[in-house]
Order: C-alpha cells, then structure tokens, then sequence
C-alpha cells in the first residue's frame, strides 16, 4: 500500500466529512491527493484564477480567504477544507488564498469526492450545512431548537421527489412534448426506453434552444434532450440532491430503482421540491409568526406546522427534537397572541408571566389538543389587588380565545389563565402550592401531576424562580408529599390483562379502545416527574430528559432509565403517527388496526412502565399501598 495515501487517509479520518467514510473510500481519496507545501505569505490561488478539478484541505499551519479589497473573510487551520463552493460553482475563483504561515495542503479531487462524499448522506449533509453557515465544526448532534441543527437534520431526510414523472420515447416530436408538459403543468419530461431514463427535457431547453430557431419543434426530443441523465437511487437526501445539483448545474435528477440509468425511473426530483422542502421549517415559520396580524393568520402557520411534523415524523427525524420544534412553534404562537392582545388592552399593570402546563409545558405537545395555561403575576397590594388581577384575567380571556381561533380548544376542565382559580399573583400561587403540597388528596395530587409541569411562554423570569423556589421549599417541609405523589405514580400498572392481553375501555365513546395516553405514556411521566423532583431538579421539565438526567444522577440505575426514555420515545412517535393519521389526538387507538410489530413494540414500553414502577414502590415502600 502506498504509505503517503495510507498517511493522508488516517490524517482526514479525524476530521468531518471523512469521518464518516469507511477505510476504502478514505484510501482512494488519498490516493488521487497531492501534497502542497507553502511558505507564509505564498498564494494558493488568486482571485480570477480558474478553478481546477479539486478543492483543499489544512493538513497543518494555516491559509487565510481575502476579498478583492484585502479583507479577510475567513481563516482555514488543521482539517478545515476550503475551495469546494468554488469547485461546484466553476469558473473562476472569487477570492484569493494565503498561506498565513507554513503550512501543508491536501488536495481532493472532483472525481473521487463525487463517487464517496457526495453518494454519503452524512458526509454530503455536513457540507451543504458548513456551506450554508460558513461553520467548520464537526456535525452537531445536539437537541435544541437552532436553525441550523434542523437544517442538518432536515438534509439528512429522504427527498421527496415526484413519483408519477412525466415521459416520453426517443422519437417523440419536440411539439408533441410541449403540448405534453403544456398539458400535465410540469417543468420537465423524461426521454425513456422501457422505462429507463436516456434524457430529460426541462422549460430551459425549450427557450434556448427551440424558441431561439436552433432546432425546429417537428424535430425529435432526442435533438435536444440533455444526456446521461443524473440519476439517484430513491433514498437520497435533500443533502445529496443540492451538491450534485450544484455540481452539475442541472435542476432536476433521474429517481431509478437501484440509482443507476441501467434500472426502471421511479420519479423525478426537480430543484422547486427542494426549495419547497427547505422553506418548509420551524425557523420560517417562527418568522411567519413574528409577522403576522392576528389569529387567524397564525391558525394558517399553525397548519403548516402540522405539514412539518408530517414530514419530521415520515423521515424519522427523532421523536424529542421534533417536540422541541413543535414546542418552539406553539410557544411563539402564544407570545405573539399576547403582545397583540397587550397592545388592544393597553400595558400590563405589573410584570407577569404566561405558563404552558402539562404535555406543553413538558414540550411534548406535538399534536393540536386542549389548551393547559396559567397566569402569574406580581405581587401586588391588597387594595390594588382586585384592579390588577381584573386586567390579567381579562388579558387571558382574550388570549385563550384567540388560541381557540388558532386551533388549540379550551380545556374542557378549565385548565387556562382565565380561570380566576389559575390567574393569581406570586405569593398566592405559592400558597396554593403548599396546599397541595402539605395536604395532598386525590384531586390535589391530579393538580400537582398538571401545574408541576411548568414552562415560562412569556413574561417575567424572576417570577417563575421565585415560584419554583417556593414550591421545591415546600416540598423539602414535607417530604411525605413524595410518598403520596409515588403512590400516585403507581395508578396505572402495565396495561396488560392477565392473559397477556391489552387493557381496553370498557364503556362510553371509547369502548374496546387503547388509551395510549393514560396508561402507557402517563405511567412513564409521573415516575419522571417524582423522581427529578426527589433530586431537587427545578429546570428539567421534559420527561426524556428528565430520565436522560437521572440515568447520570444515579448510575446504578442508569439500564433502567435509558430504557424509560426510549420507550416514552416509542409512545410519543406512535400517539403521533396515530393522530396524524387519523386527524385526532391519537390517544385512542383501535387495536385491530395495528400489526403484529406495532403491538411488539407497545408491549415492550410496557416492560419499561413495570421497571420503573418496581424502582418507585421499593425506593418509596409502597407495597403496602398496591
């Protein structure tokens, strides 16, 4: 083997996109590479240069990227590559490179990075995102909601192309194809031999080269169709589909069974759907949000959220990040309600803060369901308490109006800021909490497994820490109340009969059906819920995190926890397919519906519901209780 390759490779193992090749594809990358060294101050390439068939990578030392004017736009060191947008635009290079001090380069050539980076959705995903950021770090795999953690996502999906493409033979008239593509509404046609694409015809062609007089319309296509055509196989990602679009300066790719033009056309993917894709996020649509004017545009937004979960949930992006986009959506939906709602009242007479509670206020409301909100406020004086808590409930009577506009129906149970009971200032709520707290009953404990799980939406920070303080104090007083709240936890045992079978409803609306939500999902929430509040966490309120937290507070228990976590993962993905599906909650599921894997899968979340339980009743000697 030759020892400078095998060098190279093991150089660009450690650094993104060639950690995500394997050994082989990274030796012949580095057998095509050359070696550059460079004294400080020596040119790379100049600005109007033309650009080679390769682009670079900083073996060590470091070059810097000048304007025309002298300005440094940016700085390359030790495993930053540089020269690629320029290699996928041609041409000639519209910055110049400088070696800042020595340094040594790799090159790597076109051929080779098309047939392993681009063919790779992970390598391919990395670059279209450090392309479009200008960030060089390696992939990140973090949980948030940032804009450019969910472009990375969303480049790593299967593109959704058009699977009924438009077609025709060799010898079809260039008329004939027009009235074709006239006549289906489409930008393109497909030249095919028994199914096999051979070339394509786009808008473009039709101008330049039968509008301009070139060729004549009663001439075949095959006069003017462009050929090969790119093809994919039909898992490519948006990723793969904008680099080799850029590369090839093309606007639309070939879909064929096995990828290649040897195999039948499954589809064609044209650049407008991945424009379409690409404008399609959270991070537009919270821009869409700031802008709107009022509820019923935001219930238009919201609806195009549901298209975003749809196709979160169909590429299987993961289950507790598309929560926390859903989450991000629902929130400044609620912020802008309230700021629009400010401004007809007029200015608060006091700072205070919104709460989402329950599935919300944990970030796992995916689907549209029942307002859960409470209202907080300062506090105020006696005799200026009435005047202060009259505007508030007003303020929250508007806003959970204008969310029932938007989509999301008042709680049936009255759960929302204008309750009078859920509209109160700091020092109330705090006794209102200790109550509960301190004389638990069954109505209080159903309470607490409600507002315990709070999330400031819009307001005052200090508050919701003083409020969480006061109610971590408490429970610190009385630390009975945990008992009560594990014997809580403890309700709903694994909802399996003794026959192995699943528990259903036995009357009412929902007779021989699964509630997925109350005796799958709830089991797993409460036990988060008591055992983070038992280590005295006050900022974790998501229940995936939440056992994701307690996996490292208590490694002796780790086993049982992750696998908690991956299970509520399991229920909230499919509660979701479930809604999506039948354009509902989800929560009640007709069990004959369901395939053998799904029922497997369910039931093996149940396993997760008896370890957790079995943890609960020993740490809190709750057998006597059952």
């Amino acid at each position: 083997m030759n020892t400078i390759a095998q060098r190279i490779a093991d150089f660009l193992k450690d650094f993104p996109p060639f950690e995500f090749l394997d050994k082989t594809e990274l030796i012949n990358i580095a057998s095509f590479a050359e070696v550059i060294h460079l004294e400080a101050e020596d040119f790379v390439f100049r600005i109007n240069q033309p650009i080679p068939e390769y682009f670079y990578v900083v073996k060590n030392g470091a070059v810097g990227l000048y304007s025309a004017e002298g300005q440094l736009v940016d700085q390359c060191d030790e495993g930053d590559l540089f020269g690629l947008k320029a290699l996928l635009r041609q041409g000639t290079y519209m910055l110049e490179a400088k070696a800042v001090e020595e340094t040594v380069l790799y090159t790597v050539s076109s051929e080779v990075w098309e047939t392993h980076i681009l063919r790779n959705p992970k390598a391919a995903a990395f670059l279209m995102s450090s392309m479009a950021s200008n960030s060089r770090g390696k992939l990140n795999a973090g949980i948030t909601f940032n804009p450019d953690v969910e472009q990375t996502i969303q480049e790593l999906q299967t593109a959704d192309y058009s699977k009924d493409p438009i077609t025709c033979h060799s010898d079809t008239s260039i008329q004939e194809a027009a009235q074709i593509m006239t006549r289906q509404k489409v930008g393109s046609i497909v030249i095919v031999d028994k199914n096999r694409p051979l070339g394509i015809i786009t808008d473009k062609d039709l101008r330049t080269k039968v509008a301009t007089g070139l060729v004549g319309i009663s001439e075949e296509v095959s006069k003017i169709m462009s050929s090969p055509v790119l093809t994919f196989p039909e898992n490519i990602t948006v990723a793969q589909a904008q680099l080799a679009m850029l590369r090839h300066k093309i606007t639309h790719l070939c879909i064929t069974e096995d990828g290649t033009v040897n195999s039948n056309l499954k589809g064609i993917l044209s650049e407008h759907d991945i424009i379409v894709l690409r404008e399609m996020t959270a991070a537009s649509l919270v821009k869409e949000i700031k802008r709107s004017k009022g509820a019923e545009e935001l219930r238009v937004i919201r609806k195009k959220a549901e298209s975003l979960l749809q196709n979160n949930i169909e590429q299987g992006a993961p289950i507790d990040y598309i929560g926390k986009l859903l989450s991000a959506i629902n929130d400044t939906i609620t912020q802008k309600v309230i700021d629009i709602n400010i401004n007809q009242l007029g200015q608060a007479p006091c700072s205070f803060a919104w709460l989402a509670i329950g599935s919300q206020g944990r970030q796992e409301q995916l689907l549209m369901t029942d307002q859960d909100n409470a209202l907080i406020f300062e506090n105020t004086s006696e005799s200026n308490y009435a005047e202060v808590k009259k505007y508030f409930l007003k303020l929250a009577e508007e806003v959970n109006e204008s969310l029932a506009v938007v989509g999301f129906e008042p709680c049936p149970s009255l759960m929302m800021a204008s309750n009078p009971q859920w509209c109160q200032s700091v020092s109330k709520w705090a006794n209102t909490f200790e109550g509960w707290i301190t004389h638990p009953d069954e109505k209080k404990l159903m309470l607490c497994t409600i507002f315990f799980d709070f999330e400031s939406v819009y307001g005052s920070q200090k508050l919701i820490q003083q409020l969480s303080e006061s109610i971590f104090n408490s429970i610190e007083k009385n630390t009975i109340f945990l008992n009560y709240l594990g014997r809580n936890a403890l309700q709903n045992p694994p909802p399996l009969s003794f026959f192995r079978q699943f528990l259903v409803e036995e009357s009412g609306k929902h007779k021989d059906q699964f509630d997925i939500k109350a005796r799958a999902m709830m089991p797993l929430v409460d036990a988060a819920r008591l055992l983070i509040l038992a280590h005295n966490i006050k900022s974790v309120n998501n229940t995936i995190e939440r056992y994701l937290r307690l996996a490292k507070l208590e490694p002796q228990n780790e086993d049982v926890y992750l696998f908690c976590a991956e299970s509520f993962k399991d229920l909230l993905r499919f509660r979701t397919q479930q809604g999506l599906k039948h354009q509902d909650s989800g929560r009640f599921i007709e069990l004959k519906t369901l395939n053998k894997g799904d029922k497997l899968k369910l039931k093996r979340s149940f396993k997760a519901i008896k370890q957790i339980q079995g943890l609960i009743q020993t740490r809190y000697k709750l057998s006597q209780l059952m």
